[in-house]
């Protein structure tokens, strides 16, 4: 039976872990030939044995996904290797402090817009030169449902968000009629590297059962929820969504709730 991204070319930034190595593991398993890249080498290696093992095919770079140079050289590799690109999941990004607003520093943003923010726009822009000439595209960035409204995460982890469901809107419009869509993903409570303490700390405290009971669904998601949507953006049956962030949370952003005064 045919995979749904049989033929199509792949970048997935964050691929060490997580949602980034879920995804490019449900990229490749659909038929995709994906670049996979990292900040790290030892994630990467992994992804990338899991790849082999499930009989896709892979590359891995290590590169900084919020390095203009770096972005320019992940698109050029995955032409060169590949002969083409007709999808890229910039996904990468950190969490940073969780302190209050007014106890904020300066240096408490720069590498939370830098690699939240910043690498997406650096992904839409090579990526979409490319795609823009070779007749379209997928492009899609991972947003939160921190970046719909306040109660789900701290504030410049937030701001850099909220700009990632912004930036996807006007990227699209920017690029209309060059075939390419520019789509995020708004994950919400997922248990991945970026989560970890948080989910260790609760159980450590016994309340285990207490995660994700803000949601609907009454639990945590998984990374593996979050990159079948990314598959289904990445395939051409979603040939008419552009310009949306699509929440995947199970039903957290549909209320928010929060307690007045507190982050979470």
């Amino acid at each position: 039976m045919a995979g749904r991204l049989d033929g199509k070319r792949a970048i997935v930034t964050g691929a060490g872990s997580g949602i980034g190595r879920a995804s490019a593991l449900r990229f490749a398993e659909e038929g995709a030939a994906v670049l996979a890249s990292d900040l790290a080498d030892e994630g990467l290696a992994e992804t990338l044995l899991q790849i082999e093992k499930a009989g896709g095919r892979g590359i891995g770079v290590v590169a900084d996904a919020s390095d203009d140079a770096a972005v320019r050289g992940l698109v050029a590799r995955c032409v060169s290797e590949w002969g083409g690109l007709e999808v890229v999941f910039a996904n990468a990004g950190i969490g940073g402090s969780f302190a209050p607003v007014l106890d904020l520093s300066l240096d408490d943003w720069h590498d939370v817009l830098k690699v939240n923010l910043i690498g997406p726009f650096l992904a839409i822009k090579h990526a979409g030169t490319h795609m823009r000439d070779a007749g379209g595209g997928s492009i899609i960035c991972t947003s939160s449902v921190a970046g719909i409204r306040s109660g789900a995460g701290p504030t410049p982890y937030s701001a850099a968000k909220a700009g990632v469901v912004s930036l996807v809107q006007t990227s699209a419009n920017q690029l209309a009629g060059t075939g390419i869509r520019v789509n995020a993903i708004c994950p919400g409570l997922v248990e991945t590297g970026l989560t970890q303490p948080m989910f260790d700390a609760v159980r450590a405290k016994g309340k285990g059962s207490m995660i994700g009971q803000l949601n609907p669904l009454r639990r945590a998601g998984e990374p593996l929820e979050i990159a079948n949507t990314a598959v289904f953006l990445a395939s051409d049956e979603a040939s008419y969504l552009n310009g949306q962030a699509l929440a995947v949370d199970g039903g957290l952003s549909s209320s928010h709730p929060v307690v007045p005064g507190k982050l979470w």
